[in-house]
């Protein structure tokens, strides 16, 4: 039962002494019913709230019970928005009600309000001191509830801006004016994705007494149930075969690919918590956003941090500190310089996908989403819709928003992306009729936003030059992955797009990342890891994926002991004692070395275990002579940077191996030209494209044709036109056509990308 008393006796902002008021947080109700925590927004608007995340289906009541200190009569307020009305969106889809005993007040909440406030939702009387109260959500559309407010006094209003509101928020709940003591710390991490999980535990290890401070019920950021992002980049490379042992012992043991199949369960969060709470020198702290630092001069002395649930604030005093929020808000906090630039971020997706149910499903009118009636978007085409081609990474928004101040905004845009596709494919193209919404992220993937700059501030040119640095420790093992508004889909939304394109610069690998990234340059005792350390916006293409930050995360716990056995500072690490930190790095802080082979941890990820089944030759294969395709020069119409066409007909088919196809540069219609010195006979090809993974291969090149040149016009070959294709390795025979120029047109792949192993053309089949 919740207790949850003020009364009004002190301050001007607050009712007149004789009267009362009482405050029921939102995120703290006994019950949450069908609705979610979200503290994503909670530095920027005051708290966290409960979000309806139904997908367009009522959520089930939130519910908890009340002590008042009176029966009587209580004039309500509600503490919401309405979440469209910043773009003056028409209609109203976060609607709910508060039941009290059972019974709805007159008013819908989320109907009024570009931001955040206090509805007045009239008064109503109390029969009894105790009370049921419930949030009832009306519509499954991403409804909003903070908090609820009840006072005797008519004439009250609730304060909305901090200072104000954070100091009546403590003195209604009964907490006190200073954070509680929490304990000393050699090493605070905050942030628990895989960096700040891999740092926590590395330090701890290493003997530290850490802690690890996480806004979150699970850890693994981006790599959790609640975003399901897989893990990318390198591990356990030489020289230093030990970094990355940590990731490994992290790492699901399976991967899946975007879609209905990228269940919860498959990042397995239970085996993350596990594995950090079998650390005795670890005290885990989850739940808790850590929101402000007490600072003794160029040092963090304590880390503040609030339980997102009950409002608690907890002090941290530590002798060293590791910013793996991503956001780099601890820095920002303790005011390190940092860099972010002003406009062309990379943005935040909010993955989704739809799931084929077998029975036919109805979608409510949008009115108030994103209108795509008349517009493209990634999995609509021809009338041919492709939902696996829906709520993939490039459906991304954000680009030159604030990423700290707009958060929620961009968020909210992503929502509205979705919902105005899925009405679009609904009820205007009225296709997928047995499909429905399966499931949204409403945390947000984030890719970048505050880096915070340490000693060296790594560059892309010193990236794509290979450039060895003397204090390299982490490795890197993705391209320089840069995402962009996709010019496709820019027209009436420029300057808001919600679809990227991603380019991908290439360089050796793998490249080392200086240890001198790893720390701020001007707060003493600070290091970062993850997508917040000391590169150019530019340089951050490569760095930021999830297994190269957790790598980050070991080398920082490994600093961090290095600091307290000699007594030094971030920086000192390097400037004077970088042998005992060499030794460290050769030993590593893994428990089960390199212990998941899944992945080799290169490029998109290639597969190294549970190979596909190999792959069916057709029928008519050995009847063709000889694979023509093998001598003739290849040309393509674009290459993903880094992707070879000479992998298109090396002879190589080995549906085993990733890395053996050829990528295309993610722009439809694409072509792929054969070309010899002489004429050739031809009548038969093969094709053999798709994305291994899980020990499968899916997702082929869906709708292409081939065609041969005549001389002057290039003519279709009727038997090869193709759509929805799902044979990994098609091929056809054909009328025999003589001609040096063969070539394959490819109009629809997944993400328009093609994933192409080999091409092979051979003579008529006798």
């Amino acid at each position: 039962m919740m207790r949850l008393l003020c009364l009004c006796l002190a301050s001007a902002w607050l009712a007149p002494a004789w009267s009362a008021t009482v405050l029921v947080e939102a995120e703290a109700f006994a019950s949450p019913g069908g609705w979610v925590v979200d503290p994503q927004f909670m530095d920027q608007m005051g708290s966290p709230y409960l979000l309806a995340h139904g997908l367009g289906r009522p959520v089930a009541d939130a519910e908890t019970t009340v002590e008042l200190p009176a029966a009587g009569t209580w004039h309500v307020w509600v503490r919401t928005l309405d979440w469209v009305a910043r773009w003056q969106a028409p209609g109203t889809p976060g609607r709910f009600q508060l039941l009290v005993d059972g019974r709805p007040l007159d008013t819908a909440f989320g109907t009024e309000g570009a931001g955040w406030h206090w509805q007045s939702g009239g008064a109503v009387t109390c029969d009894q001191r105790i009370i049921k109260l419930a949030l009832h959500d009306l519509t499954g559309f991403e409804g909003r509830c903070d908090a609820i407010a009840l006072s005797t006094d008519a004439a009250w209003r609730p304060p909305n801006v901090d200072p104000e509101m954070a100091a009546w928020r403590r003195a209604c709940l009964g907490q006190p004016e200073q954070p509680e003591a929490a304990g000393s710390f050699d090493l605070v991490v905050v942030g628990g994705g895989m960096a700040g999980t891999c740092a926590a535990l590395s330090a701890a290890r290493g003997g530290l007494r850490s802690a690890l401070i996480q806004d979150r019920p699970v850890l693994g950021g981006n790599n959790s149930s609640e975003v399901r992002v897989w893990l990318q980049g390198a591990r356990n490379k030489e020289p230093w075969p030990r970094i990355g042992d940590i990731v490994s012992e992290l790492e699901p043991s399976r991967r899946a690919h975007y879609g209905p199949t990228n269940t919860a369960d498959l990042y397995e969060d239970e085996k993350k918590l596990a594995v950090a709470a079998a650390e005795p020198n670890l005290k885990l702290v989850l739940d808790h956003r850590a929101n402000a630092v007490v600072m003794d001069g160029r040092r963090i002395a304590a880390v503040i941090a609030q339980d997102t649930h009950s409002g608690r604030r907890l002090r941290f005093d530590t002798k060293l500190v590791a910013d793996c929020t991503g956001d780099g808000a601890v820095g920002a906090l303790a005011g390190a310089d940092f860099d972010m630039s002003p406009k062309g971020r990379m943005g935040p997706c909010n993955l989704w996908n739809v799931k084929d149910t077998g029975t036919p499903q109805t979608f409510p009118r949008c009115p108030w989403a994103l209108d795509l009636s008349d517009k493209p978007f990634p999995g609509r085409r021809n009338g041919q819709p492709d939902p696996n081609e829906l709520g993939g990474w490039y459906w991304e928004s954000g680009f030159d928003q604030d990423p700290i101040a707009d958060m929620e905004a961009i968020r909210d845009w992503n929502f509205r992306a979705m919902y105005g596709a899925w009405d679009a494919l609904r009820n205007v193209d009225r296709v997928l009729p047995n499909h429905a919404l399966n499931w949204s992220a409403y945390v947000m993937g984030k890719r970048e936003s505050r880096r915070l700059m340490g000693d060296v501030v790594l560059t892309v040119d010193d990236v794509k030059a290979g450039r060895q640095f003397p204090d390299g420790c982490v490795p890197t093992g993705w391209s320089i992955d840069l995402h962009y508004p996709d010019e496709r889909y820019q027209k009436g939304f420029e300057g808001h797009e919600f679809i990227s394109r991603a380019t991908h610069g290439s360089y050796p690998m793998p490249f080392w990342i200086p240890y001198r990234c790893l720390y701020s340059r001007d707060v003493d005792n600070l290091f970062m890891a993850g997508r917040d350390i000391s590169v150019t916006h530019e340089a951050l293409g490569p760095v930021r994926v999830m297994r190269t930050g957790g790598c980050m995360g070991e080398v920082v716990g490994m600093a961090a002991a290095v600091c307290r056995e000699q007594s030094t500072t971030p920086r000192g690490v390097y400037a004077d004692h970088w042998p005992a930190m060499q030794a460290k790095l050769r030993v590593g802080m893994g428990k089960t070395p390199g212990a998941n082979p899944e992945y080799d941890n290169q490029g998109e990820g290639r597969t190294v275990s549970a190979p596909p089944k190999p792959l069916a030759a057709p029928d008519w294969l050995p009847r063709a002579g000889a694979n023509l395709a093998l001598a003739a020069k290849v040309a393509v119409s674009g290459s993903r940077d880094g992707s070879s066409p000479q992998l298109l007909n090396d002879g190589k088919l080995n549906t085993a191996d990733n890395a053996g196809r050829w990528l295309s540069d993610g722009k439809l219609p694409l072509w792929i030209e054969l070309a010899w010195p002489t004429p050739q006979t031809l009548g038969a090809a093969r094709l053999v494209s798709g994305y291994l993974t899980g020990g499968a291969v899916s997702d082929p090149a869906a709708d292409f044709r081939w065609q041969w040149h005549d001389g002057a016009d290039w003519r279709d070959i009727a038997e090869t036109m193709t759509t929805g294709n799902t044979e990994v390795g098609w091929a056809k025979t054909f009328a025999p056509v003589t001609t040096s120029r063969l070539r394959l047109t490819i109009t629809g792949t997944k993400g328009d990308i093609a994933r192409i192993w080999e091409l092979e053309a051979y003579g008529p089949v006798r």
